[in-house]
C-alpha cells in the first residue's frame, strides 16, 4: 500500500506489534542470525499472528537503504496521532506537558529525545518545519517505537506556536547555561513546555525571549553542557518528580 512504512531494528519492531500488532503488515528477518534473540522474536512474532520473512541480509540493505537494522525490518501501517496541537489538547486528561525542539537536526537526538519523551509522558513534542529532521527510519529506530505513541508536531512557525500554548496557559521554560535559576528552583507543576536549543547553537533569540523562565542544569565537572537530548532527560524528568510530589 501506498502509505505503507518501514521499521527496522528489533526495538521498534517489538514495540509496534506490541502497541498496534494489526498494523504490521509483514516483517523480515535476516536469515543468517539464527541467535537466541531473533530465535525468541521470530516465535512471538507467529504468535501474535504476524507474517514473517526469513530472507538475505542483501535484501534487508536494499529495503532499509543503509539504515542499521539488526536483521529486522517490518512494513508497517502508519498510526493516527494527532496532526496539530489542537488535537493535542482535546485528548488531554492531565496538565500540559509538552516538549519543544528549537531546530534538533541529529536524527539520533531526535529519537532519544522521543524516547525519553515517551517515558516521562510527554502529551507531544512540536519543532519547526524548516530547522529540524523529519522521522526518518534512523529516528524510527533510535526511538525504539516512541514515534507511534507521542505526536511530532512540525509547524510553519515556531514563533507563533509558542505564543498560541502562552494563550493557554501553558508556561515555557527554556534551559540557557548563563540563566541565574537551576531547573530545581521552578515550579513545574502546572501546564508547562519545556523548550530545548539545537545542537551547539542552542535556541534562537525569538524563542528565548518567548520563553516565560530560563533555566540552567547545575553542572558538577568540567563540561560546559550536556547533549540535547541528556539535557532533555534531565528536564522532563524534573517535571516528572516535581509532579508526584504530596500536594501541600
Amino acid at each position: 500500500m501506498s502509505q505503507s512504512k518501514l521499521l527496522a531494528g528489533f526495538h521498534a519492531v517489538q514495540a509496534r506489534a506490541r502497541q498496534a500488532p494489526g498494523s504490521v503488515r509483514e516483517v523480515y528477518l535476516d536469515a543468517t542470525r539464527r541467535d537466541k534473540r531473533m530465535s525468541s522474536l521470530l516465535a512471538w512474532l507467529k504468535d501474535q499472528g504476524i507474517t514473517c520473512h526469513v530472507v538475505d541480509a542483501q535484501r534487508l540493505d536494499q529495503l532499509t537503504q543503509g539504515v542499521r537494522h539488526q536483521g529486522v525490518v517490518a512494513l508497517v501501517e502508519p498510526l493516527a496521532l494527532a496532526q496539530d496541537i489542537d488535537e493535542v489538547f482535546d485528548t488531554m486528561q492531565s496538565a500540559p506537558f509538552i516538549l519543544v525542539l528549537d531546530g534538533v537536526t541529529d536524527p539520533h537526538n531526535l529519537g532519544a529525545c522521543l524516547r525519553t519523551a515517551d517515558a516521562a509522558g510527554v502529551h507531544a513534542v512540536i519543532a519547526p518545519k524548516d530547522r529540524a529532521v523529519g522521522l526518518s527510519p534512523v529516528v524510527e529506530r533510535v526511538a525504539c517505537g516512541a514515534t507511534q505513541s507521542v505526536p511530532y508536531i512540525m509547524v510553519t512557525n515556531l514563533a507563533r506556536q509558542l505564543r498560541e500554548l502562552k494563550d493557554r496557559g501553558v508556561w515555557l521554560i527554556g534551559t540557557d547555561e548563563r540563566a541565574p535559576q537551576t531547573l530545581h528552583e521552578v515550579d513545574q507543576r502546572g501546564a508547562l513546555a519545556w523548550v530545548m536549543g539545537a545542537e551547539g547553537a542552542g535556541m534562537r533569540r525569538l524563542t528565548r525571549e518567548l520563553c516565560d523562565h530560563l533555566v540552567h542544569i547545575p553542572m558538577g565537572g568540567s563540561v560546559e553542557s550536556l547533549n540535547v537530548s541528556v539535557a532533555t532527560g534531565v528536564c522532563l524528568y524534573e517535571t516528572v518528580r516535581q509532579r508526584r510530589l504530596p500536594a501541600q
